[in-house]
């Protein structure tokens, strides 16, 4: 009775493989013959009832049967996974001649852009880059660079004070004092970095770029002070714009001086942007105070120098025609696409 149900079996899986077509079909097949509720364990179950004798032979045709469904059903779920993974390429194959997914892609910064011209020019006239620590003491910051305690500066409303006498620099020119401490004249280096006051509205930031400039010698002139900044002036904005210098006055340098370009809207006739003068202020700058060259340890009779400081953002907006510093800060990609 088994003999002949296993003969069955055979008949009625092989037939049952044979019209199998896909990978589905040999699963459900494995477990409606092989599976633990499946027709041959059925079939075994009966070994039970059988003669002791017959059960070894029964067994065994059991399993000779069991290896040769297992054997087919194995060579055709290969087949099958074969033909389904051969399907799915060409169904999700890429067709080159379709347009490309036009990706948004970054440009450098406005303020980057700006940095890099101005380190670039500067390098070109021999100046090397310094940097220094945005966190600074009130030494370096104020009083080393002639700045008294008295000073509208040193006040809690314009600069950001940390504990231990510490702050966020106001100005790179503590590097001045830093570089001249380490290093012999001559000394020629430019000083960009982040630096930090308390101010915000359309052209003023807490946060904003500044460089700083130095040049140390024994025969340092404001006349080369001059030539430096209206070489850089006209080498950054054109040949054709044209450059001024105002007396001023800044603790750290004696004489000191204001430097104007001519408005670029107006070309110097006179705009709500340069508020009818045909100038924009750009940078302040003079020669080292003889206090200033003391505090680094030079003899201001033996050395002379000069140093200036610009504004990134201020280039930037005048440059770009950029009317709010806070455009600068957003990251919006419609503005900074523009560049």
């Amino acid at each position: 009775m088994i003999e002949s149900l296993l003969a069955q079996l055979k008949a009625g899986a092989f037939d049952s493989l044979s019209r199998a077509e896909s990978v589905t079909d040999i699963e459900g097949l494995r477990v409606r013959i092989l599976g633990k509720k499946g027709e041959l364990t059925e079939i075994l179950k009966g070994l039970a009832s059988v003669a002791p004798n017959d059960r070894p032979r029964l067994g065994q045709l059991a399993n000779q049967l069991k290896d040769e469904i297992s054997s087919v059903l194995n060579q055709k779920l290969v087949l099958f996974q074969a033909q389904e993974s051969q399907n799915k390429l060409r169904s999700e194959g890429v067709d080159i001649h379709l347009p490309p997914i036009r990706r948004l892609i970054g440009r450098r910064h406005p303020i980057q852009l700006v940095l890099q011209d101005v380190v670039a020019i500067f390098s070109r006239m021999g100046f090397s880059v310094k940097e220094g620590p945005d966190v600074e003491t009130e030494y370096y910051n104020f009083e080393a660079l002639n700045i008294p305690a008295d000073h509208p500066a040193r006040e809690m409303h314009d600069t950001f004070y940390l504990e231990n006498s510490l702050l966020l620099r106001t100005h790179t020119s503590p590097v001045q004092i830093r570089t001249m401490e380490t290093q012999s004249p001559p000394i020629k280096i430019i000083v960009p970095g982040n630096v930090y006051r308390c101010d915000l509205d359309v052209t003023h930031s807490p946060m904003f770029h500044q460089v700083e400039g130095l040049y140390v010698d024994s025969t340092v002139t404001f006349s080369q002070l001059k030539g430096t900044l209206v070489y850089f002036l006209k080498e950054f904005f054109g040949q054709s714009r044209k450059v001024r210098f105002r007396p001023s006055y800044f603790p750290f340098t004696e004489p000191s001086t204001e430097v104007d370009v001519e408005c670029g809207r107006c070309n110097g006739e006179g705009c709500q942007s340069c508020k009818q003068t045909g100038w924009l202020e750009i940078l302040g700058a003079g020669m080292v105070n003889r206090k200033v060259v003391l505090s680094a340890g030079y003899d201001p009779d033996q050395v002379t120098g000069f140093a200036f400081g610009i504004g990134i953002e201020r280039l930037a907006m005048l440059r770009y025609n950029i009317s709010d510093i806070r455009l600068l800060y957003e990251n919006d990609l419609r503005f900074l696409g523009q560049f």
